[in-house]
């Protein structure tokens, strides 16, 4: 019996002329080595104690901005990714993004202290490298595991998930890099970091040879929630005529603006929290709220990519998509709540973050079945910038409400948590109303 995870091409006349075929469980190793490092902008609330402190003095609103303009600055490029990548090719793509947002750390480095200045090397520079080669891992891997499209955009990018933990925890408990090396040597560090480790995985950044299809696979079994798959491969131009991309947008938009508002502010929530209600001190609260983020919600983000996406496989993106989201809403709402007691912060992370991962093997997988997968790079671009308008909404937001609430203490960050619960219902309730993918391609000839 075939091995279904060994490529081979299909049916070739000619032995010694079929193009030489990659195992793909290459593809999988170098996406999670790339997708690694571009997970460090969910390393970002790691920094903002420091940065609220001497010798940088930020307010709470401006570690968010930066933290939003990387956010936007990563989802815009993305668009541009997905033209470029037809043209370059995904491996030069992957260098460029990884030289890229190395520069922008190396540059924060030299640039120094000033708001204005990681704004534009962590904020616009870092955030333009990771868009670059964010979107490579998915369509190059949703072209080698067309079976399996949810699966592999699970897989693809947990290592972003996954990366948030290893770039924490490097520069708090585990390296202790801050402390001892201080919060700019630490962004130089980890630029030569991400150009190494971002270089060695575009090796196999490579599509497969035209026509290539994995053993035993049909098309045609390719549906979604048991309707008929998209009947054709549809352009950018195509697909923004059509009402499910609108509705896929503004979900995404609704379920990412929850969970990085969560990411930016955790810390700075946390530690508030557990002093006030746990009555930590400030170094206890601020080594149990990182533990929030940089364990629980980490891994559970990376963890959620891989099963919300084997999940939806099973039962279908659509119901994946409400199952994941009307959750969310749930938890956001109690989040507030939980954030005093260590254990329920946790909890409350861990659900969080499990389900802020989901969006990241859905959406994608949901634009390969309504738009087709051979366009997905250059379509799932549009899809993301969703992604960038979430980033800018959730964690400003969270910021304002609690530097113009200063005198009301912890109580000024409900309002941010009871808003971002609702958008997650608005967002569940749209998936409810989502159309069938097979009528993407009709709405796209109209």
């Amino acid at each position: 019996m075939a091995n279904p995870l060994v490529a081979r091409p299909v049916a070739p006349l000619d032995v010694r002329a079929a193009p030489v075929v990659m195992n793909r469980l290459y593809v999988i190793l170098g996406a999670v080595l790339v997708q690694l490092c571009l997970g460090v902008i969910y390393a970002w609330s790691v920094f903002t104690p420091h940065l609220k402190a001497e010798p940088f003095s930020f307010t709470a609103t401006q570690t968010q901005v930066v933290f939003s303009v990387g956010l936007a600055t990563f989802a815009i490029t993305t668009v541009i990714a997905g033209r470029w990548m037809p043209r370059i090719g995904p491996v030069i793509l992957t260098r460029t993004g990884g030289l890229v947002l190395a520069l922008g750390f190396v540059l924060a480095k030299l640039i120094g202290t000033s708001f204005f200045g990681l704004l534009v090397s962590i904020g616009l520079i870092g955030g333009a490298g990771i868009g670059l080669a964010y979107v490579v891992p998915i369509a190059v891997g949703v072209k080698w595991f067309p079976d399996r499209k949810g699966l592999i955009t699970g897989l693809a990018v947990a290592g972003f998930g996954f990366g948030a933990l290893i770039w924490i925890k490097l520069a708090g408990s585990w390296g202790g890099l801050i402390e001892r090396w201080g919060v700019l040597n630490v962004f130089f560090a980890y630029g030569i970091a991400f150009w190494f480790l971002v270089t060695l995985g575009s090796l196999w950044m490579k599509f497969p040879p035209e026509g290539w299809l994995p053993a035993g696979y049909a098309p045609a079994a390719a549906t979604w929630s048991g309707t008929a798959p998209v009947a054709r491969d549809l352009e950018p131009r195509q697909m923004l005529r059509t009402p499910q991309f609108y509705m896929l947008w503004a979900m995404f938009v609704f379920g990412a603006m929850a969970g990085l508002m969560v990411i930016g502010i955790i810390q700075l929530f946390g530690i508030e929290a557990l002093q006030a209600r746990a009555g930590m001190s400030a170094a206890q609260a601020a080594a149990t709220a990182g533990t929030a983020m940089a364990v629980f919600y980490a891994i559970s983000n990376g963890v959620g990519r891989i099963v919300w996406g084997m999940l939806s496989d099973k039962i279908g993106r659509h119901r994946a998509l409400v199952l994941m989201l009307a959750s969310q809403a749930v938890m956001m709402a109690l989040f507030y709540f939980m954030g005093g007691v260590p254990a329920l912060l946790f909890l409350g992370a861990s659900v969080i973050g499990f389900n802020f991962g989901g969006n990241f093997a859905l959406f994608p997988a949901a634009t390969a079945d309504y738009f087709g997968s051979k366009t997905v790079g250059a379509n799932y671009g549009y899809i993301f910038t969703a992604y960038g308008v979430g980033g800018i909404l959730g964690p400003i937001m969270a910021g304002i409400f609690r530097d113009l609430g200063e005198h009301q203490g912890l109580s000024a960050w409900l309002p941010a948590f009871m808003i971002g619960a609702g958008a997650c219902a608005v967002a569940a309730v749209l998936g409810l109303l989502l159309p069938s993918a097979g009528k993407a391609a009709l709405a796209a000839s109209k």
